[in-house]
């Protein structure tokens, strides 16, 4: 007999919890030293000034100030170019 006996049914419920990325402050508040201001996997938004990028790229203010969004352009090595976002502290 090849059925199957005495064994669970559900094959589903194995979805992994949500990490909860993305901006966590806009342009204009106001953040304390040490506040996050974005998480993210990669940089898809780079640290301008007074922003340090932590081990898991999650972006931090070193001082308390305004944050204020604004793009860049970014060279590559091959000479091409492309428009990046960055945040500052102001």
């Amino acid at each position: 007999m090849a059925h199957t006996k005495a064994k669970g049914s559900t094959k589903l419920g194995r979805d992994s919890e949500s990490k909860r990325l993305g901006v966590k402050l806009f342009d204009g508040e106001v953040v304390n030293a040490g506040g996050v201001i974005v998480r993210q996997r990669g940089t898809k938004v780079y640290p301008g000034t007074n922003v340090i990028r932590g081990g898991d790229d999650t972006l931090y203010a070193k001082k308390a100030g305004t944050i204020k969004f604004a793009t860049k352009k970014r060279n590559h090595f091959d000479g091409s170019r492309k428009f990046v976002k960055v945040v500052n502290v102001l």
